[in-house]
């Protein structure tokens, strides 16, 4: 039978960093994808009081959980275990515990159900995540913005993308919960300096661009984050003065994405056929932050570009989306062998990084 014939049903199991998640897809009379379920254990409790993600337990929690919540996603979905075509799992880029909970888990159930296995790389996941909501087509200008990753490519197609910028020390995630973490604002610390900026001015404290205005759309956030810290060491740790602080850092980051990705908006339509508008896409969890979308909705106008993003469900780490991906690979025939490794570093423009690493001698996180 030809892997087109019916609407295949993939389950897509994430574990890349702090999320464990698992859920189940298809394909619509349309051919767009339908999300049947999907499920996500936090581990904030876990990590709450750290002030951030432990490594060892990530990957404890996830081994206690995966069997679980893949169990709850599949009945969620209506379906059993009989009825899956594939299994999809992250395979990398992230911390390599947890991945490896995931990819074990997955390659069981392959095993057992005599289905093919998909290694889907995790950033892939992201930048196709706009998808589950809306059609969005090839080619469009991709701002992959979380606590592991900051990067700007061209995505031309499945599998193939070009890195046009990317971060060369902190990604922009990381320097969000850093400045929650100096400010004992508690964990997840991007949601939390989000709430605490609405309160405060954002032109209060003055704080660093870095590579304002440059010729590149490379990102640093390192510089940022210091300053972030001294203007706090300085500050009388009042509430207002965290607000006006809170407030400051986040209007830097938007000027600093929305500066570098105008010039990677110049880089992808000088090579990209076609007339405006194209198409802009903002995927990754820092790309549910509301100042952050208006900042990259300005900018799109602009520009001649349309901005399109996932719902905010699925701009953090989530199942759905490694299930698109597999789904999307499944159609191609193209699966892994059941020793397939799970990979800590796992560039989606492999060419671009070898020859100028996306990271460089700073905090590089866990999915760079």
């Amino acid at each position: 039978m030809n892997m087109q014939d019916k609407a295949p049903i993939i389950l897509g199991i994430e574990s890349s960093c702090d999320e464990t998640a698992a859920a189940m897809l298809t394909r619509g009379p349309d051919g767009e994808p339908v999300v049947l379920s999907s499920i996500i254990a936090s581990q904030d409790e876990e990590h709450r009081p750290f002030g951030g993600v432990v490594p060892e337990i990530a990957a404890r929690a996830h081994v206690k959980k995966i069997d679980h919540v893949i169990d709850q996603a599949i009945r969620a979905s209506g379906k059993s275990y009989g009825d899956i075509d594939a299994v999809a799992a992250t395979s990398g880029p992230g911390l390599i515990g947890g991945v490896i909970s995931g990819l074990l888990s997955a390659k069981g159930l392959s095993m057992s159900l005599g289905k093919p296995l998909i290694a889907v790389n995790h950033l892939e996941g992201h930048a196709l995540s706009p998808r589950l909501a809306a059609p969005c087509a090839f080619p469009y200008l991709l701002l992959l913005v979380s606590g592991g990753h900051t990067q700007l490519l061209a995505v031309r197609g499945l599998g193939q993308y070009e890195r046009l910028g990317s971060t060369v020390d902190d990604a922009a995630g990381e320097a969000f919960d850093k400045t929650a973490k100096v400010m004992a604002l508690g964990f997840p610390g991007g949601p939390a300096v989000e709430r605490l900026a609405v309160k405060g001015d954002p032109k209060a404290v003055k704080l660093p661009r870095p590579f304002a205005k440059t010729d590149h759309a490379n990102f640093s956030f390192a510089g940022l984050k210091t300053a972030v810290a001294r203007a706090f060491d300085a500050s009388d740790k009042s509430d207002k003065a965290k607000a006006d602080i809170a407030a400051s850092f986040q209007m830097a980051v938007c000027d600093v994405l929305a500066d570098r990705t105008a010039n990677a908006m110049k880089l992808f339509t000088a090579n990209t056929d076609g007339n405006s508008p194209h198409r802009f896409v903002v995927a990754g969890g820092v790309a549910a932050n509301k100042a952050i979308r208006k900042s990259l909705e300005t900018l799109c106008a602009k520009n001649g570009f349309t901005l399109t993003a996932p719902p905010m469900k699925f701009c953090t780490d989530n199942a759905a989306m490694i299930a698109l991906a597999g789904l999307e690979h499944y159609i191609r025939g193209s699966f892994a062998e059941l020793d397939v490794a799970a990979r800590p570093r796992w560039p989606l423009d492999s060419a671009a990084a070898a020859a100028n690493p996306a990271s460089g001698f700073g905090k590089r996180g866990p999915k760079s």
